[in-house]
């Protein structure tokens, strides 16, 4: 994480909640399009090992999904999914989740991922295709508006997106309206353990990372 040196917030207005919203859409669809280069977050297969997610069970996936992973936990790989759940995988990225949650729940199951970046959904398509997985579909949209149904799903999956969005209590309250009766919400977040210095504001480029 990078920390800069600016004037203490209350001396600067924050920036507007669509603005950083874009920030963000711009930062992962060129995490997307660009796994390769530096990002103000970590991208990539060596990070999705790191936060645990087994070598073997990537290697099972197109390297698609992997190359431009950047969530904060092994979130699919820990989640309690059991055959014939209807899934979705909230900011989905490149899909990685969502073809593993696939694979858990089955053929008689489906996992639905959505996410604002066109360029992380046509990584999840097209890994999707690579690896036959027919269950798992990938739909644009935003985690404060989700496009389906009341008492749709039987597990949300939410892989670091909290911190990106500055509407959160919307987006819970669209996770509790999607959520069938029962149904449970597998989420992973990066959490300060203690406060951040006045002057350790981060700017507008890295307040997501």
């Amino acid at each position: 994480m990078r920390i800069v040196d600016l004037l203490p917030w209350p001396r600067r207005k924050p920036p507007a909640p669509e603005t950083l919203k874009q920030g963000v859409e711009r930062a992962y669809s060129r995490a997307a399009s660009h796994p390769g280069e530096t990002h103000p977050f970590p991208v990539g297969r060596k990070f999705a090992e790191e936060v645990g997610y087994p070598p073997d069970l990537l290697d099972e996936l197109p390297p698609l999904c992997a190359e431009s992973f950047a969530g904060v936990a092994n979130l699919a790989v820990r989640a309690e999914i059991p055959p014939g759940a209807r899934v979705l995988d909230l900011g989905c990225g490149s899909g990685l989740d969502s073809l593993i949650a696939a694979k858990k729940t089955g053929p008689a199951g489906q996992v639905v991922g959505v996410d604002f970046s066109g360029e992380m959904l046509a990584r999840a398509r097209t890994a999707a295709a690579e690896a036959a997985i027919a269950n798992a579909v990938f739909r644009q949209g935003d985690a404060e508006g989700i496009s389906e149904d009341d008492g749709s799903f039987d597990i949300v999956l939410a892989n670091g997106i909290f911190n990106l969005n500055p509407a959160r209590e919307r987006v819970i309250r669209e996770i509790a309206r999607v959520l069938r009766p029962g149904g449970r919400l597998f989420a992973a977040e990066l959490v300060f353990t203690e406060a951040v210095a006045v002057r350790e504001v981060r700017s507008l480029d890295d307040w997501f990372s």
